[in-house]
């Protein structure tokens, strides 16, 4: 893992909740265990504040950074998205965005991550509106129209549809082999593995699974092939990442000035 994705993750799942801001100090102890050198952690923050998604700020304990509103957004958006999960409802419409003009790459990947599918290079759609994408668009000063349609042909309509804009096939795929890489290091961690060993796998395993739900556009049940791999991965993820935050919280306190070292692993092996 790279130190700009670490760190995204260190604060959104751990940090956020305490506020949102850690000193220079624990940062470097966060992502020490991911095998993140300090230079590399100072590198990224330096980064990351002229990006716009940290700001420098004094501690009682020294130089820190906290996440600016514009990091707070991003992070909602992806946390929302990963509760979007469970594949709610679907009313039988599209949203469809249609630009004058093809999307730039860094604009295409933002548009996937929200939800949405290539038809052409004039057509976008996704199976419910996400207006980041609207403000995606505009930020980057592409002109398009937006519409709301269903499929005259209903249900068998709609999976043509997916089936052009989305290459389930592969989604699904990348949802077992997430799994299969992913059992052997969290199922490794148990009553006698460190808090440090279980804050390692955790932060590996969300990080991962939030690249795999990048890909996936959250399609209802209604459009998705049966026995869909994602929901599988998704129980998977539910079960060790509650599983182990508990010793990850504790790593994280400790590297915080928070509690002592020598805490063990407090979790059932169920």
């Amino acid at each position: 893992m790279r130190a700009r994705p670490a760190l995204f993750e260190v604060y959104g799942d751990y940090l956020r909740p305490r506020g949102g801001r850690a000193p220079v100090s624990a940062l470097v102890k966060l992502l020490a265990p991911l095998d993140i050198a300090a230079p590399a952690v100072r590198t990224a923050v330096s980064r990351m504040v002229r990006q716009g998604w940290l700001r420098p700020l004094r501690l009682a304990s020294g130089p820190g950074y906290s996440l600016t509103p514009q990091a707070a957004r991003r992070l909602d958006e992806t946390s929302a998205r990963i509760a979007r999960s469970g594949r709610s409802g679907w009313d039988g419409r599209f949203d469809l965005i249609l630009p004058y003009a093809p999307v730039g790459r860094a604009e295409a990947t933002r548009l996937t991550a929200l939800g949405y599918g290539r038809l052409s290079e004039h057509a976008w759609v996704a199976p419910r509106p996400a207006d980041e994408a609207l403000a995606l668009l505009e930020a980057a000063q592409v002109r398009y129209e937006r519409f709301s349609a269903g499929h005259p042909a209903g249900t068998s309509g709609a999976a043509d549809v997916v089936r052009r804009a989305w290459d389930l096939a592969g989604i699904g795929r990348a949802y077992e082999d997430f799994v299969t890489e992913q059992r052997p290091i969290v199922g490794a961690i148990n009553a006698r593995s460190s808090d440090e060993e279980a804050y390692t796998a955790r932060v590996g395993l969300v990080h991962h699974w939030r690249r795999s739900l990048a890909r996936d556009p959250q399609l209802p049940t209604a459009l998705l092939p049966p026995r869909w791999p994602g929901v599988g991965a998704a129980g998977f993820v539910d079960r060790h990442a509650t599983r182990l935050r508990p010793a990850a919280e504790r790593y994280v306190e400790r590297c915080l000035g928070g509690i002592s070292r020598g805490a063990r692993v407090g979790f059932s092996e169920s």
